[in-house]
């Protein structure tokens, strides 16, 4: 079996142990690279890079490495970049972006080669069934009904898998790595050298939440988060895990804090100075942005309620939201059309 890895080969699998340890090797300190004209370039395809995982769809189109070195060391500093960011949405973008990159290459590598990046993340090719504790791991995000355990062909602990599965539980492997190697701890005075670059990026993430979301449209409110407003415009003093539930759901779909702060205002216990800090801190201006809560957990709160068609086919408050947008828009048309 194939057993060394190439400059292109650690440049496709970033993450892997070899390739850090190439970039430490052979990397200046970070604020000498930084000055120098090759690190200004290095910087640009690094911003770039992440740019480009903020507007990729899911059909991920993954061009020809023309320069491994660079290509690797661009990765190193989009990493940077992304951890002086601290946005989650942003962070999460980059893993995805990554983590569909990396498997995109090892899908055409030949057996050799796969086997090898495979075992070096943990994942055996050999066989075609995993291990109930490890199935579960790789699929608690995925979304779709046959990735649930209810639904799978289990025997002796062990859950059978196709070649299709195979690809996208290496994919999964692999977002799993990046998601607990980002962010990192950088110094401020890093950030700062980055910070003009945070601000363009910042301005390309927030077009493409309104490009996803469109203008806020209350009309298109899933019922459990209309439900939560409708308690607190009636005076009604909604529990903790309430209010981080429609903040975090908020934020995602583009309200600034003044405009969520606002529907505070008639709560029972207001306290602007006290209702600033807790939005600001779900919106991650103390470092952690927290994602919107899944279906799942506004059940589980006891929030999911008064529910409709849309709610059967959706895992999600926010996908209820897009969809909810769509099906109006195209019954605006329609009516347009008729008139």
């Amino acid at each position: 079996m194939e057993d060394t890895l190439e400059l292109r080969d650690l440049a496709k699998y970033p993450f892997l142990k070899e390739s850090q340890e190439h970039v430490s090797t052979k990397t200046a300190p970070l604020e000498d690279i930084l000055k120098s004209n090759y690190g200004r370039i290095l910087v640009n395809h690094a911003a770039e890079r992440v740019i480009k995982a903020i507007k990729s769809k899911r059909q991920l189109r993954v061009e020809r490495i023309a320069d491994p070195e660079k290509d690797l060391f661009s990765y190193a500093l989009a990493r940077v970049i992304v951890s002086c960011i601290k946005e989650r949405g942003i962070i999460e973008r980059y893993i995805r972006f990554e983590a569909s990159r990396s498997s995109f290459f090892l899908k055409n590598e030949n057996d050799n080669k796969r086997q090898l990046i495979a075992n070096k993340i943990g994942f055996d090719l050999d066989s075609d069934a995993m291990k109930v504790t490890d199935f579960v791991e790789l699929t608690s995000v995925l979304k779709d009904d046959h990735w649930r355990l209810v639904n799978r062909e289990v025997a002796t602990g062990f859950v059978r898998l196709n070649d299709d599965e195979i690809d996208e539980l290496l994919r999964e492997r692999i977002r799993i790595i990046l998601q607990k190697q980002l962010p990192l701890s950088i110094p401020i005075q890093v950030c700062d050298y980055f910070k003009t670059l945070i601000e363009e990026i910042g301005k390309v993430f927030q077009e493409q939440i309104l490009r996803q979301y469109g203008a806020i449209e209350e009309i298109s409110f899933p019922p459990c988060i209309t439900s939560l407003i409708t308690a607190i415009t009636a005076g009604t003093n909604i529990p903790h895990q309430g209010r981080f539930s429609l903040t975090a759901f908020l934020n995602a779909i583009g309200m600034d804090s003044q405009g969520i702060v606002e529907l505070y205002c008639r709560a029972p216990d207001f306290d602007i100075s006290k209702t600033m800090y807790q939005v600001e801190h779900i919106m991650g201006a103390r470092g952690t942005e927290y994602t919107a809560p899944s279906c799942a957990t506004m059940r589980t709160y006891g929030f999911c309620v008064k529910r409709d068609s849309i709610c059967d086919n959706i895992n999600h408050p926010l996908n209820y939201y897009s969809i909810k947008k769509k099906k109006l828009k195209r019954q605006d048309k329609s009516v347009e059309f008729v008139t």
